[in-house]
């Protein structure tokens, strides 16, 4: 286990080096490239982890993570259509559900009836 931990560390160690000296001076952030590199050398995890993190300057290049933004609130000149308000109270809102009911069943009853005159033999 150790062995595959010493393994990493050099790993990388040897990516950031190749990643500092390839970087053009002016994405390289805080220190100049031959501070980085000594200080990737005499502490190689501590000093990579460093220079990932802190080191060099990313650009607009890689991966692009889209960012949610909220819905801006209205302003003034744009107006949103409102929301339907039902003005009917309860009782009334029970009474129209009633009525409607009542449609459905006299239409069952209908359409049986219907199927009933159209085909005598299946009533019975």
């Amino acid at each position: 286990m150790p062995f595959l931990f010493s393994l990493l560390v050099i790993a990388l160690m040897i990516g950031a080096l190749v990643d500092i000296i390839t970087r053009d001076d002016s994405q390289v952030k805080h220190l100049p490239k031959m501070v980085w590199i000594i200080i990737v050398i005499l502490l190689p995890l501590i000093g990579s982890l460093l220079w990932f993190a802190i080191g060099r300057e990313y650009g607009d290049s890689g991966i692009r993570i889209p960012r949610v933004r909220r819905e801006a609130p209205p302003t003034r000149t744009e107006v949103r259509p409102a929301k339907p308000v039902d003005t009917r109270t309860t009782e009334q809102q029970i009474a129209d559900l009633d009525r409607e009911i009542e449609e459905w069943r006299l239409r069952e009853e209908l359409a049986k009836r219907k199927r009933d005159t159209e085909d005598p033999t299946a009533g019975s």
